[in-house]
């Protein structure tokens, strides 16, 4: 086997540890949910209920992974508020731990006129600022993030999530591609759902939720290069 054929294995074992770990977890769920985008999706990942210690510290390694992975080349970590914050601190710890001190920062939701003040906490924002997010559904938060960074006089150099759902965003788009079109900046993600698909083709028990996630892809989805 290639080098290059390994490196694939390798980055496809990883995807599907993550899924397992985030079923597990129950963090990533199957049934009937609503979108954003109003539409009755047979799959929900929230990354809100990685809830307890070791759950955020491996959550943090992923991540810390695929953004190595990816080649993003960064200074620093933003985390936007709520969910972006626990997520920033564990990937800064996990960067940490295999020798990389890397600076991060989030934003309130309110300016805070008393003590430090402002609406940053945590390193001045400068150089490359890579943004922390769990999905992109409408980009709503990458924007208002890009456009914050700007404003503190740095750069926003790509975005790292967890999932991609690879489907429709406003357009013919997927709502990461309408991002990386929109804002010039490259995605990296833990895992796809394409990913997803290849883990419920594995478990005969998720065979009826299996049926279902293909059908949603095949109304929603979007084709990319992951």
């Amino acid at each position: 086997m290639s080098q290059q054929n390994k490196a694939l294995e390798a980055e496809k074992q990883f995807s599907q540890d993550f899924i397992a770990f985030a079923v597990k977890k129950e963090v990533l769920r199957f049934g009937e949910f609503k979108t954003k985008a109003g539409r009755s999706s047979p799959y929900f990942f929230n990354a809100g209920l990685f809830n307890d210690g070791e759950s955020l510290m491996k959550l943090g390694e992923f991540y810390a992974a695929a953004i190595q992975n990816s080649g993003i080349a960064f200074d620093m970590l933003f985390g936007p508020a709520y969910k972006g914050i626990t997520l920033v601190a564990s990937i800064a710890i996990a960067f940490a731990k295999n020798g990389h001190n890397i600076p991060y920062a989030y934003n309130r939701k309110e300016t805070k006129d008393h003590g430090e003040g402002g609406v940053i906490v945590g390193s001045p924002l400068k150089g490359r600022v890579l943004i922390i997010d769990d999905v992109i559904s409408a980009g709503t938060s990458v924007r208002e993030s890009v456009e914050l960074i700007k404003v503190n006089g740095a750069k926003a150099c790509g975005v790292a999530i967890a999932i991609d759902r690879q489907e429709k965003g406003l357009g013919e788009l997927s709502a990461v591609q309408e991002v990386m079109q929109q804002q010039q900046l490259p995605v990296c993600a833990i895992a796809t759902l394409t990913d997803l698909l290849n883990y419920l083709q594995d478990k005969p028990e998720l065979a009826q939720y299996l049926h279902a996630v293909q059908r949603y892809r095949q109304q929603y989805g979007v084709i990319t290069s992951n």
